[in-house]
Order: structure tokens, then C-alpha cells, then sequence
């Protein structure tokens, strides 16, 4: 292996072990999805939105993903547990994902 070559390998292993720890990829732990009649007893704490970074039928589904991992990243850093996603109409396309956080 040329000394090039094991640059851009190991530049390659550090960006996709940081897209690794993005939560936007992985998910938030202790950030729990509910539907508004569920969070009657718990404290709202903010609305949060998000435009995903990628539109369209092939990219889409993984742009709004990230997008709601975002969205719960966002929500436990602003102290809540609970998110209650906006609901969105079965095949439209999303430009923002909106949610209420919530201390439960």
C-alpha cells in the first residue's frame, strides 16, 4: 500500500466512524415517539422543526429519518423525554419535520 493510498484509507475510516456517532444516523436513546393523546399528563417543553437534507423518491425516506433523529437529539438537549412528531399524510412529501418536546 502506497503512503497516498493509506491516507485516504485511514481518512475514510475517521469520516465514516463520525457518521457513525451522529445521531442523526443512530438514533437517540432515552427520547421516547408518542401521539398526542398520550403526553396529556407531561410538561411541553418545545416545538422543534427540521427541513430534511435530501428530497425526493430514492433519498427522501432517509432525509426525513434524519431529520427526526435530529429532531430528538434537539428535544433531550432542551431537557425533554418524550416527542410527538406531527403527522404527515401517507405519501407526501415532507419539506419540515415538526414535533412538540415533552417532560413526561
Amino acid at each position: 500500500m502506497t503512503p497516498q493510498t493509506r491516507v485516504i484509507t485511514a481518512a475514510m475510516t475517521l469520516l465514516t466512524l463520525a457518521g457513525c456517532s451522529d445521531p442523526g444516523f443512530r438514533g437517540v436513546p432515552g427520547v421516547r415517539t408518542a401521539s398526542a393523546d398520550q403526553v396529556g399528563g407531561c410538561r411541553l417543553i418545545s416545538h422543534i422543526g427540521m427541513q430534511p437534507s435530501v428530497y425526493g423518491p430514492v433519498l427522501g425516506g432517509q432525509g426525513v429519518s434524519y431529520a427526526r433523529n435530529k429532531v430528538l437529539q434537539s428535544a433531550a438537549a432542551d431537557g425533554a423525554n418524550t416527542v410527538v412528531f406531527e403527522p404527515v399524510e401517507p405519501g407526501a412529501t415532507v419539506y419540515e419535520v415538526r414535533a412538540a418536546a415533552y417532560a413526561c
